[in-house]
């Protein structure tokens, strides 16, 4: 079993940056790729992959909606994951979920475990 936290979100203004973590837990953790996606209002049924990235930082996987802006990286000794996110923009305004999945892909599908989410609000 695997475990995800999520944290580090809030209400901020367009141009502001943050910075989301992801603390996960479990036995076979590291055995995971870790991934980023988000829920925007009004699209419940839709995960939107942002980012993924192996626990060793040598693979690295972004949306092309976010390449530029949003940075992806890991701390494996503390079981952490980061997601940057600089200029943001209204239309970054979702729930941000950490995810852990068997593959190195981008398919909610084939992500197993998930945290429940840290919300991102973004003002113009």
């Amino acid at each position: 079993q695997v475990q995800l936290v999520e944290s580090g979100g809030g209400l901020v203004q367009a141009g502001d940056s943050l910075r989301l973590s992801c603390a996960a837990s479990g036995r076979t953790v590291s055995s995971y790729y870790m991934g980023w996606f988000r829920q925007a209002p009004g699209k419940e049924r839709e995960f939107e992959f942002v980012a993924g990235i192996t626990w060793r930082g040598e693979d690295r996987l972004y949306a092309d909606a976010v390449k530029g802006r949003f940075t992806i990286s890991s701390a494996a000794a503390k079981n952490t994951v980061y997601l940057q996110i600089n200029s943001l923009k209204p239309e970054d305004t979702a729930v941000y979920y950490c995810a852990a999945g068997s593959l190195f892909a981008r398919a909610p599908t084939d992500f197993g475990y998930w945290g429940p989410g840290t919300q991102v609000t973004v003002s113009s």
